[in-house]
């Protein structure tokens, strides 16, 4: 490696999570990239809602105090030794795990389940500066593309979070699909299933903005779950057999429930948001045998659906950046969670 940079001789900051509902922005002093590794300059870090239950409850994967922040995009400052593929000034995204390649689930192609995919997660994108480990350099680091916002690059992870969902879920150009939630992830599965050419996108929530948003986004149908003729409204979709495939986002076992109940008969429920530990999903068997219901849970994201997230945001034509609806600086991290806490912003830019 070269000398050190004259960036380093001065202070940078890092926003770490102390307690549940407690920011502090600290300086820190940032390390030199060691073998494999790369040092970026965070040009955008995105909010997250993994990031806000943390925020709200901690996380039972994680260890608090901690650095903050895994969504992010940004431009090499400088590599660590053995790095080929990348250099100071190569714009780069990346996702903030990746699978050790050699376990169990390695081997059968879930990599989404190895234990270094989200025991190794890199954490502290909310800084000015962060070190990418090795083995995220290796597997899920790409070269941004130049006409790639740094907003919609930091997408790749959550990206790539549906990626994973649709590949098992497997929608069809012909079928009605539902979305349960109108937050950013919701969102973002209906701008995947635009992509995809499903016929009809209905999105069920609740909350004026969001089923604004959803509508300004393309939704074919926004139905508010608070109405008291929800139900039925979703009863009467497609030809009167509701919707072949529902995706629920909200992260609620009453959205786990209501998904499971509107689905119709041979249908498909991708239960994408992940429920606070302890809780538990009651199943009525007789209609799950009976009514042929496929229920899947995808969780987290594999090499291959990193590649597929990266060629979808390199194309420029998903439109996945118009998620990103408030824009704050890092000094303001604190408001962003309020913000997010309120619901008055879908996805929020952190810009260092």
């Amino acid at each position: 490696m070269s000398a050190a940079p004259a960036y380093q001789t001065r202070s940078a900051r890092r926003a770490m999570l102390i307690e549940p509902g407690r920011l502090e922005l600290c300086a820190y002093a940032p390390p030199r990239p060691g073998p494999g590794e790369l040092l970026l300059q965070v040009r955008c870090a995105l909010s997250c809602g993994t990031d806000l239950k943390a925020w709200r409850r901690g996380h039972p994967l994680w260890k608090l105090p901690m650095p903050f922040g895994h969504e992010f995009s940004g431009v090499v400052i400088e590599a660590g030794s053995g790095v080929s593929a990348f250099k100071a000034g190569d714009e780069v995204m990346a996702a903030p795990t990746a699978p050790c390649g050699e376990c169990f689930y390695c081997a059968r192609g879930d990599e989404n389940l190895c234990p270094d995919a989200v025991g190794r997660m890199l954490h502290g994108a909310y800084a000015d500066l962060i070190v990418i480990p090795a083995h995220i350099v290796a597997r899920n680091t790409f070269i941004k593309p130049r006409d790639l916002p740094f907003e919609e690059a930091a997408l790749l992870e959550p990206l790539s979070c549906v990626v994973h969902a649709q590949a098992m879920a497997a929608p069809a150009a012909h079928e009605t699909a539902m979305v349960i939630g109108a937050g950013a992830f919701g969102l973002l599965h209906m701008i995947v299933l635009r992509a995809a050419g499903v016929r009809q996108i209905v999105v069920a929530g609740r909350g004026d903005a969001r089923l604004r948003w959803a509508a300004d986004l393309g939704a074919d149908r926004v139905i508010d779950v608070r109405a008291q003729d929800a139900a039925s409204e979703i009863a009467r979709l497609n030809g009167g057999f509701g919707p072949d495939l529902v995706i629920e986002c909200t992260g609620q076992v009453d959205g786990w429930s209501d998904a499971f109940a509107r689905v119709r008969r041979g249908g498909r429920v991708v239960f994408f948001g992940g429920c606070a530990p302890g809780t538990a999903l009651s199943v009525d068997t007789r209609r799950m045998h009976y009514d042929n219901l496929t229920l899947l849970a995808p969780f987290h994201y594999r090499p291959r659906d990193v590649q597929a997230a990266y060629a979808m945001l390199s194309r420029r034509d998903l439109g996945a950046g118009r998620i990103i609806n408030a824009r704050r600086s890092l000094a303001d991290l604190a408001r962003v969670f309020e913000m997010l806490e309120q619901g008055t912003v879908l996805k929020c830019a952190v810009i260092p």
